[in-house]
């Protein structure tokens, strides 16, 4: 586990596990609006830091060390029966508790799961607020294991997945920054999946109509618009655009053939 001390210039500075989480989507601020000035797989050692440097700038000295928040508990404190997976936070507050412990694993009766960006948004979706304590919030295992399962939910290591330059800054995954733009103007809780097919096949057609007048820009405006739709559409249907293209991409690999008349035709 790696801990970054951020500082946003005129504004704080701080600690965080998840750069992309906790300085971009939640804060606000994208690359070049903050530096790294540190970074260290010791927790001690980073907290430290975090208040020297607080002091040394004049910002508000945390009244908490870093390492002593509840959400740096290697694990957070769930509770697993049968049926059930129950988490130490009603569900306003379960995302940020989520992505704070992004990788942790757990065994159920159904399967052994795992936080991961694309089941932490399944959780999102599926959570229910605990009828004994409404400071909890669970999910059902079998239902959880189940798109576990059927879905490629742990962590991406190709192409798609984020990327980290020589300046230590994350670049965003784009179909993220796709989802957090349809996500705030509430495409997800008032798109269909019926009305974002009929605009894939408006982009579509666009794309054609480019191609035809030899439009090499208008081609890739279309080609991007008709990957946004695609984005939000699997996502309405309940599964991600990265999990499309990878079960394609799964089909196609040693797929053999030849081309014929300027299409790849299968063996």
């Amino acid at each position: 586990m790696t801990y970054y001390l951020y500082h946003i210039p005129g504004k704080k500075i701080g600690v965080t596990r998840n750069l992309e989480e906790r300085v971009h989507k939640q804060q606000g601020y994208q690359e070049g609006e903050y530096v790294i000035l540190a970074e260290s797989k010791d927790i001690s050692e980073i907290s430290t830091l975090e208040i020297q440097m607080q002091k040394a700038f004049g910002y508000k000295v945390d009244r908490q060390l870093y390492k002593n928040l509840k959400c740096n508990n290697k694990d957070m404190k769930i509770n697993v029966t049968e049926q059930t997976t129950t988490f130490p936070c009603p569900v306003n507050k379960l995302k940020g508790q989520l992505m704070e412990h992004t990788g942790m694993k757990w065994s159920t009766i159904d399967g052994d799961v795992q936080l991961t960006p694309e089941s932490i948004r399944w959780i999102e979706k599926n959570a229910k607020t605990s009828m004994y304590n409404d400071e909890r919030s669970y999910i059902y295992n079998k239902a959880f294991a189940r798109w576990f399962d059927n879905n490629n939910a742990y962590p991406r290591t190709g192409a798609l997945a984020p990327t980290r330059d020589t300046n230590r800054n994350i670049h965003a995954n784009p179909f993220d920054l796709i989802r957090k733009w349809a996500e705030d103007r509430g495409l997800y809780k008032g798109g269909d999946t019926k009305t974002q097919s009929l605009k894939l096949v408006e982009e579509v057609g666009e794309i054609c109509r480019a191609i035809l007048k030899d439009n090499h820009s208008d081609v890739e405006d279309g080609i991007g618009d008709a990957v946004v739709v695609l984005t939000n559409l699997a996502e309405l249907q309940g599964t991600s655009i990265e999990a499309c293209i990878d079960r394609a991409y799964n089909e196609i690999k040693d797929r053999t053939g030849k081309m014929d008349n300027g299409t790849f035709k299968k063996d």
